[in-house]
């Protein structure tokens, strides 16, 4: 039977990657660093709604997905009591400790508790641990079961010279939906993308997997930055992922350390010049909301 064609998806934009936090109700040490010191204030969503203005591809900002930034279930919690009275927020990425016994019976609680129903998907920032087979551990890798079993999905944070431990991950865990964040943090101001490229399409193999356009321009020189600095990247994703496992996401509000959501989403806007319409839907809607299971817009 042939498939009936009576609607088209709606021009949405979904921010699938960016941060929100209250440094006067919970503080966020890693701001410390005098280099962030042009984010270290409180970010909220009425900020991202003012400052998230230019359009891409004609579709201007309809809803978001909140991620993690400490490593405490208290935010997380934070984070889902807020989606629940957001409209902005279409979900929340969280973290559990993947290595507790108790993994399931947080999780549990976490579903269970105010806007549980937002939490899609967790996520542990591996790119600041120095073992590097973390995400192979025995515990971590219960963990991840426990994530799994529940019907989430999980954001694979690492560096570059990690990525194999994410190819691994996709090897073991071939039923858990992963999406890899910024793109594995690709070398772009050394213009080094040899090895990143070479184990971004291994990952890019393993169907479960997809992955977000974010987080680049803090991995290209903040001042000097162009297109054509992206662009090599871009093509990359393009070819090893298509657009059908693509997500645009914006990582604000740390993409103002070199630029922007805006200047970002001009870029992006110039880098889908010659896709065509459905796949400029798969990345800037399509994609994220099913991997995430948004509300779908029509």
């Amino acid at each position: 039977m042939e498939p009936s064609v009576t609607s088209t998806p709606a021009p949405v934009l979904i921010d699938a990657h960016h941060h929100l936090w209250n440094l006067g109700r919970r503080p966020q040490p890693w701001l410390d660093d005098p280099a962030l010191a042009s984010i270290s204030r409180t970010f909220t969503p009425g900020d991202l709604r003012s400052t998230a203005t230019a359009p891409i591809a004609g579709r201007h900002l309809h809803s978001t997905v909140v991620v993690q930034c400490m490593p405490e279930v208290p935010e997380t919690e934070d984070l889902l009591a807020l989606a629940e009275q957001e409209p902005l927020i279409g979900a929340v990425v969280g973290w559990a400790d993947l290595t507790s016994p108790a993994i399931g019976e947080v999780l549990d609680r976490l579903l269970a508790g105010p806007g549980g129903a937002f939490l899609r998907s967790l996520r542990h920032l591996v790119q600041g641990e120095v073992n590097p087979r973390w995400l192979q551990r025995p515990d971590v890798e219960r963990g991840l079961a426990a994530v799994r079993d529940r019907g989430l999905s999980y954001d694979v944070l690492v560096r570059s010279h990690q990525l194999d431990q994410a190819i691994r991950l996709a090897e073991r865990f071939p039923e858990l939906p992963q999406v890899l964040d910024h793109a594995g943090k690709p070398p772009i101001a050394r213009g080094e993308l040899a090895d990143w490229q070479s184990q971004l399409q291994q990952l890019a193999a393993h169907p479960q997997v997809v992955c977000k356009l974010s987080g680049l321009i803090t991995e290209a020189d903040h001042d000097t930055w162009t297109t054509a600095d992206i662009r090599p990247v871009w093509d990359t994703l393009l070819t090893a992922f298509g657009p059908g496992r693509l997500m645009f996401g914006s990582d604000w509000p740390v993409a103002n350390l070199a630029g922007g959501w805006n200047r970002w989403a001009a870029t992006v806007d110039e880098l889908l010049t010659d896709c065509a319409e459905y796949e400029i839907h798969a990345l800037l809607a399509g994609t994220a909301t099913a991997f995430y299971r948004l509300p779908t817009h029509l």
